[in-house]
């Protein structure tokens, strides 16, 4: 199938862009022994992790179906052809009915707190798995986001200094500080959001300062996300430098978890025009919906770049583009073009790839866009179209 020739809306992911972005991931592995995971939050094609498993060290999640769904899609058929491939799960607290099934499934289990390694990290150790605890080093690199900064006051991801402190005191009072302490192997922090290795750098600043008497006594470290490293300005040399100082230093394996990296401008969303109205500025009402096919829009928020458009008044015609839904605010933005837009028309947002599919929703009986990969030979293969049983569904 060619790309005119697509359903509307669906997403599409680019088969060769997905590869440059491994190749990028996989220097960065090569040339430091780092290992790089697949944040499946970000991205969680799994007709495609096949392919990402060959190239990266395995996937990260963020609960029980994550683990599963890389452990089924990946880890498991890559280990059945004799390749190394690692299954990594966090949460801010573990389910004890869920827990047991997530041991069949996951390698590295990160814990949000001593009170979580005081519950489950025996059983997580008795399992043979790698225990990790995450920590908050305090330090936002970020602005304008505070939705998206695990070190904004009040976090609940990650254990403070001062927490790390009071947690480790409240445990010793117990009987249980050396047991606990003896079961971590490895401490993992997410502090970054789209960012670049000055960042990075920064945070593992304050992450020494606050923690690096443990660092010694662990076998590995994991930078966690939000590294942009297939971004074409990302600096590689300092997060490379920043690889090797925790290499180097304290004789640990380092760990990241890019998700956007994976995907980072690989993959479109495609809609259709199917209504033009005027009420003080042109409007199109599109059969995509920025609340449930694209919701970063909303929580971000952010502008998706459009293919052949302009800022709002760049061009001789500027739109206002908005979902079919009954939300007020189901409103993408204002882009200009250099033609009047007509019913039918066909319009491409870009870097669609990352937390849409994983995010969208089916709102007002919304359609969820169909999946197509679009191949290295630019042939398009539609691997699942939905309907109103997959509406139904989600209902009782």
């Amino acid at each position: 199938m060619q790309f005119s020739q697509l359903p509307t809306p669906c997403y599409v992911v680019d088969q060769a862009l997905i590869e440059k972005n491994l190749a990028i991931l996989k220097g960065v592995m090569d040339r430091t022994g780092a290992k790089v995971l697949l944040a499946q939050k970000a991205f969680s094609l799994y007709a495609l992790y096949p392919l990402i498993g060959s190239s990266l060290s395995g996937a990260a999640a963020s609960g029980l179906f994550e683990a599963r769904l890389g452990y089924e899609e990946m880890v498991r058929p890559l280990r059945a052809q004799g390749r190394h491939c690692e299954n990594h799960v966090f949460s801010p607290a573990f389910r004890e009915e869920e827990f047991d099934a997530l041991l069949q499934y996951a390698d590295h289990i990160v814990f949000n707190s001593f009170r979580q390694v005081e519950k489950f990290g025996p059983r997580a150790q008795a399992a043979g798995k790698s225990i990790g605890l995450r920590i908050n080093p305090e330090c936002s690199t970020q602005e304008g986001h505070a939705i998206y900064d695990p070190c904004a006051p009040g976090s609940r991801l990650g254990v403070t200094w001062k927490n790390f402190q009071s947690e480790k005191d409240a445990v010793s009072e117990r009987g249980r500080s050396e047991t606990l302490f003896s079961l971590l192997d490895g401490l993992h922090f997410h502090t970054l959001c789209e960012q670049n290795s000055d960042a990075l750098k920064r945070t593992l600043d304050a992450v020494e300062e606050k923690f690096g008497r443990y660092l010694p006594n662990m076998k590995w470290i994991n930078f966690g996300g939000g590294h942009h490293i297939t971004r074409p300005d990302y600096d590689i040399s300092t997060l490379e430098q920043c690889i090797r100082r925790m290499q180097e230093r304290y004789g640990l394996t380092v760990y990241l978890e890019p998700g956007e990296a994976v995907a980072l401008n690989a993959g479109f969303l495609v809609t259709r025009v199917m209504e033009t109205v005027s009420n003080g500025t042109d409007i199109a009402i599109l059969d995509t919906s920025a609340a449930c096919h694209m919701p970063d829009v909303l929580e971000m928020p952010y502008r998706p770049p459009l293919r052949g458009s302009g800022q709002p008044g760049e061009k001789a015609f500027t739109y206002r583009l908005g979902g079919p839904t009954c939300l007020a605010g189901d409103v993408i933005g204002d882009y200009s073009f250099d033609a009047p837009l007509r019913e039918g028309d066909r319009l491409i947002f870009e870097d669609m790839a990352i937390y849409s599919m994983v995010k969208n929703n089916t709102f007002n009986g919304m359609p969820l866009p169909a999946l197509v990969l679009r191949e290295k030979s630019g042939d398009c293969r539609i691997l699942k179209q939905f309907g109103y049983e997959d509406f139904k569904g989600r209902l009782s």
